[in-house]
């Protein structure tokens, strides 16, 4: 046996639909889409969301709030989630990309207060709020030129 020699199994794949070849294949005159009507032409049948006239359910329903388009998405990192790394290390946004706290897409990364700070961090982060700040720099660590918030 060779490639070229490989077919389905009989009965497997069913072969297409030929239409508008003629009365003889059972499928010609009106091609299985009935006699005239909107259905029957190209392009016919109605567009997505059309209920046959009523008002679609989309402007039924009543419409609230708004995009931000000016939004900016703030990933926060707590104290407690930093409990495990080593002395020294330097907390930045591709070293908690990397240990996985936060997704990459975020532009502005805040460290919070919550838990206690572990031992000798450096801290290179966009914002700091004011809790965490106090709370490093008593643990011996440093926070290196952040917005504090």
């Amino acid at each position: 046996m060779r490639l070229n020699e490989l077919r389905p199994n009989p009965g497997a794949r069913k072969s297409r639909k030929r239409l508008g070849r003629g009365d003889a294949s059972g499928h010609g005159g009106t091609s299985t889409r009935g006699h005239k009507g909107q259905k029957a032409r190209t392009g016919g049948y109605h567009k997505r969301g059309f209920e046959g006239g009523q008002m679609p359910l989309a402007r039924r329903l009543p419409k609230r709030g708004f995009t931000n388009i000016d939004r900016r998405e703030v990933a926060v990192v707590n104290l407690d989630q930093l409990q495990n790394w080593p002395s020294g290390t330097m907390v930045t946004p591709e070293t908690l990309v990397a240990h996985g706290l936060i997704p990459k897409r975020h532009e502005t990364i805040k460290l919070l207060a919550r838990g206690d700070a572990p031992s000798k961090l450096t801290v290179r982060l966009a914002a700091v709020s004011v809790a965490a700040k106090a709370k490093v720099e008593s643990a011996g660590g440093v926070v290196e030129d952040p917005t504090v918030q």
